[in-house]
């Protein structure tokens, strides 16, 4: 299965194949994929590694969707990447989904307050209001559930 990334414009911006489909419902689907990074990442909020896992749920109502992320080393919940985007499509063979550039790191550790990512890229694009709105309702979703411990693994 392909997975592609587009913007909000529907341009793809990248695409990465998937290991397995773990889940599927009609309004769900549950992946695994393995960072194919070529070094580290260091966000200040939480460092990526190659082959880190990340089980990627994407919902086909919702605007958003989530990644659990593991470490590589030791297996451990890192935290969860949720971009905001548009409602995700998929096939068989694919899983697409319109990035609105606005993202939330919930970390693992329940001392450490989740962060909301990329608020001027957000600010900065040409979206409709309907849109804005949404992805504010998504952002509010996505605090809640963290704050009740509901997010995906």
């Amino acid at each position: 299965m392909i997975i592609r990334k587009l913007n909000a414009e529907g341009q793809e911006i990248w695409r990465y194949d998937v290991a397995r489909v773990l889940n599927e419902t009609a309004q769900e689907i549950q992946i695994e994929a393995f960072f194919s990074l070529p070094k580290e990442m260091d966000k200040g909020y939480v460092v990526f590694k190659p082959q880190d896992r990340a089980v990627e749920t994407f919902y086909r109502r919702r605007w958003y969707n989530v990644f659990a992320i593991y470490d590589r080393d030791d297996g451990r919940l890192k935290g969860w990447y949720c971009n905001i985007c548009r409602p995700a499509t998929w096939t068989a063979e694919r899983i697409e989904c319109e990035d609105l550039e606005l993202d939330v790191w919930v970390d693992a550790r329940p001392d450490v307050p989740p962060l909301i990512l990329d608020e001027d890229e957000f600010l900065a694009l040409p979206l409709p209001f309907d849109d804005r709105m949404q992805a504010q309702i998504a952002v509010e979703m996505i605090l809640e559930r963290a704050a009740d411990n509901r997010l995906p693994r």
